[in-house]
């Protein structure tokens, strides 16, 4: 069984993935494989050099992951440029992964801006993490040390609430304890294995 999972940033789609993980699922995180496809040496981050220059690297010649967000976020052409390069990359990598993964099992894809890419609907569930903006950039300047402008910027180049939660199959709120959430996340859980069987 095929499952995506999404939510913005600092909604703590992070957490329910590794709680996902504990619980059996099988996890690919296409940030981590994002990471893994502009590694040093790889072609992917030759393609990024290639199109927005030499100023992106590090003395040790890996990307420098601050500049290359300063650049994009807030432009949306840079963006869509630095996706075509990585997004084929990463899904790729995906594909290698799944074909990996055993019959039986649910793999949940966690993917930051599912919603954004259109491929929801590739998948056979799609759980939603859901927190509203108030504690998305609470956690953003206390948890990243961000300020609140950066944090409503990044917020704003993601899709809506709204676009993310059209998308969902099962939502998860994470605004309450944390012992709420892993509630929520083992509810969830247990439906994703009763379609899976």
């Amino acid at each position: 069984m095929r499952v995506g999972l999404t939510g913005g940033i600092a909604s703590g789609k992070s957490t329910v993935s590794a709680m996902l993980a504990e619980l059996g699922a099988v996890v690919i995180d296409a940030d981590l494989l994002a990471r893994e496809v502009v590694a040093a040496g790889t072609p992917g981050l030759a393609a990024v050099v290639a199109e927005f220059g030499e100023d992106l690297l590090t003395p040790e010649g890996e990307l420098d992951r601050s500049a290359m967000a300063r650049l994009v976020f807030g432009d949306e052409s840079a963006r869509k440029r630095l996706e075509s390069i990585v997004h084929p990359l990463v899904f790729e990598r995906i594909v290698e992964l799944e074909s990996s993964a055993g019959e039986h099992d649910v793999v949940v894809h966690d993917i930051p801006l599912l919603a954004e890419s259109g491929r929801a609907d590739t998948f056979d569930a799609v759980i939603v993490v859901d927190a509203p903006q108030t504690h998305q950039v609470d956690r953003m300047t206390r948890d990243r040390g961000m300020d609140r402008a950066d944090a409503e910027a990044r917020i704003g180049s993601q899709a809506s609430r709204e676009t993310r939660l059209a998308v969902a199959t099962h939502v998860i709120d994470n605004s309450g304890t944390p012992e709420e959430l892993r509630a929520r996340v083992e509810a969830v859980w247990s439906e994703l294995l009763e379609q899976a069987s």
